[in-house]
């Protein structure tokens, strides 16, 4: 008999021996309790309609949940020292890399994160198939799939309700574009102006911007702003030699 044929019924053989009722019940428990605990915190981030809602927060948990769940079955079935819970880690913190790199900025609004959320789900599941529990990882694969099709008309439904913005702040940032030779000149002066004016900082980011310019980016720390004021106060700082660019703009952050 080949080999590859004896493996084969090895590993089906395997996945029956491991079917337990108890324990695939108790990963049923763990996996509804999940999807409920993600959909209540999901429910109320995509009312807001923030980026990671009400189906990336039920795959996270969904997720969350298989790889403990797979994790306790393999320890149970064969042992703390088993190399194979070493492997699920491994799993946990490199999909995490692939999931990073599938999140896309664009125009201001991220996209890809309910993908990335997907894969983190589909990644306990493989586990789960890996380790020849085949029940949970069907399990797994339902819920996945019930989180991308079931809450689809829900998601839908809610995006399509205007933005509560009763608990929501505005952020005020200002950008300044500069040459990067001038950055020690003009970051110091621009605090000073800033603060003089009643706009003290609460973050400051400085990127570059081609080759030879830097954006730096300053969120304003103040309860309330006059627009008026503000345009008059970038006109002031704009006239500086070395600043090439400055404007404002408002962002609508948690």
């Amino acid at each position: 008999m080949p080999k590859a044929i004896f493996n084969q019924k090895e590993y089906a053989m395997r996945m029956w021996q491991q079917l337990d009722m108890i324990s695939l019940l108790d990963t049923l428990a763990s996996l509804l309790l999940a999807f409920v605990l993600g959909s209540l915190v999901g429910l109320e981030r995509q009312y807001r309609q923030r980026t990671a809602g009400l189906r990336t927060n039920v795959l996270v948990a969904v997720g969350a949940a298989l790889f403990v769940s797979l994790a306790q079955r393999i320890y149970d079935l064969h042992g703390g020292n088993y190399n194979v819970v070493h492997v699920v880690a491994y799993i946990v913190s490199g999909i995490g890399f692939l999931g990073a790199g599938v999140i896309m900025r664009e125009s201001g609004n991220i996209r890809g994160i309910n993908t990335a959320a997907t894969l983190w789900g589909v990644a306990a599941v493989g586990a789960a198939c890996g380790a020849g529990l085949a029940m949970e990882a069907v399990l797994g694969a339902l819920f996945v799939l019930a989180a991308n099709t079931l809450l689809r008309p829900l998601v839908n439904q809610i995006n399509r309700r205007p933005v509560d913005n009763t608990d929501t702040e505005v952020t005020y940032r200002v950008t300044a574009l500069i040459r990067r030779e001038h950055q020690k000149e003009v970051l110091p002066w621009l605090e000073k102006m800033l603060d003089q004016a009643n706009y003290p900082l609460s973050e400051l980011d400085i990127e570059p911007f081609g080759e030879q310019d830097l954006e730096i980016s300053a969120v304003l720390l103040a309860t309330s702003i006059d627009g008026v004021e503000l345009d008059a106060l970038m006109q002031t700082l704009g006239q500086h030699p070395c600043i090439r660019q400055i404007f404002w703009r408002t962002s609508i952050t948690d």
